[in-house]
This record gives C-alpha cells, structure tokens and sequence, in this order.
C-alpha cells in the first residue's frame, strides 16, 4: 500500500496499491510492467484507471495506462501512479546491467589435477571461476548455482566452499573450491556451474563445466 487518503465516503478512492515485478529490478534495455489498484474505504478493488510518471531518466514510462517501462540506464528508477487527484508515494526500481552470458574465467574448458595429502579431510582443489558478460556494468549479486558429480558415485561426497549457491562478486566473477572428505576418493569430480537471466530464461553459456581430476 503505497498511498491513502481521509474520505467520509467508503466507496470512494482513498488508496493506491502498487505491485513491482522481479524484487522491483529490471535490466538495462528489458521493459519493466508494474500494477496496481485503487483501493476503496473498505478495502475493496475499485475499477479506476491509474496512470503511471516516471521521476528518472534512468527508468522511462513507454505506456502511461499500462506502466510499461524502459530501463534506460542504470541506476535507480522511481515511478508513480495516479488516479484522479490521488497520488501513490514514488516507487524505486532499479535498473541493474543486463546479464548475457557466462563461460570459463580462464579458458573454455579447465582440468584441474591435484594430490590429495593422507588427511583427505582439508583437500581443496584451485578455484573453479566463472565470469560473466553483460551490458551496463559488471553483473553483481547474480546467484549462481554449481553442482558437483563424482565418479564413481560410489566414492565419497565432496563439498563445495563457500556453498553450492554462490553470488557474483562485484567483477561479474564467481567461484567455488572442492573439498575432499574421507573415504574411498573418487577418480574424479564434474562440476557444472548454471545461471539463468533475471525473469528465469536460458543464459548463454550456460551450463559450464569444470572437471577436478583426483591423483592420490
């Protein structure tokens, strides 16, 4: 809820509830589609039109009924929407690089061979790095998901570090380490590193593929 007013009257407007897509975050160059209704006294939808402004040339309102907008540049956004002489509090968007693709931060594809020590427990391989390229700025913040396979899967589990789930750091980079555990050591580790656009679509590139090598 983002707007109210006093009226006597409870069927008229007194409110403006305004919904933003995406956690409010669109990219440079993609379109951005928020909604909203006006609220009466009781709380009930009214069938009111709203109209939607932009305050930023970051964010640029293509269609006043609707509230489609252009993430022009990056930065933060605000919109508002009106109805009558009933105005919602400015709501911010932020318009984030637009993530195109991943690959491999050193090479298009890596081996990476090390010996483990006799206490398998603190055994890490070299980082397995991806980088990614986007349009505005370095893609920050963009969660990346790697998932680790051993052959044979009758060996021991191994252990992503920090996590499976990681966050690109400010460079658009991301990276995870293998940690051995002990047991019967594999032969080797596959580990696929998966990202995806902001509203859930395939980005190029991925997935990528890292293969550890084990040579006790």
């Amino acid at each position: 809820m983002c707007a109210c007013k006093v009226n006597t009257n409870p069927n008229l407007p007194v409110a403006i509830e305004v919904i933003l897509p995406d956690s409010a975050r669109v990219e440079v160059t993609d379109t951005f589609r928020p909604s909203g209704q006006v609220l009466n006294g009781v709380g009930a939808s009214l069938p009111d039109s709203l109209f939607w402004t932009s305050f930023d040339t970051t964010l640029r309102v293509v269609d006043s009924a609707t509230g489609v907008s252009f993430g022009a540049s990056v930065g933060i956004g605000r919109l508002q929407a009106r109805t009558g002489n009933l105005y919602s509090n400015p709501q911010n968007v932020s318009v984030i690089p637009r993530l195109d693709s991943m690959t491999y931060a050193d090479s298009t594809r890596q081996t990476l061979d090390f010996t483990p020590t006799d206490s398998t427990t603190d055994s890490l391989s070299d980082p397995l790095k991806i980088k990614t390229f986007a349009t505005g700025g370095s893609a920050s913040s963009r969660r990346v998901i790697f998932l680790p396979t051993t052959y044979p899967d009758s060996a021991a589990p191994v252990t992503l570090l920090p996590r499976d789930t990681v966050a690109t750091f400010g460079d658009g980079t991301a990276s995870v380490q293998v940690r051995l555990h002990p047991g019967a050591l594999p032969d080797s580790v596959v580990i696929t590193a998966r990202m995806v656009k902001l509203h859930g679509d395939a980005l190029p590139g991925s997935p990528v593929t890292f293969v550890v090598e084990i040579k006790p």
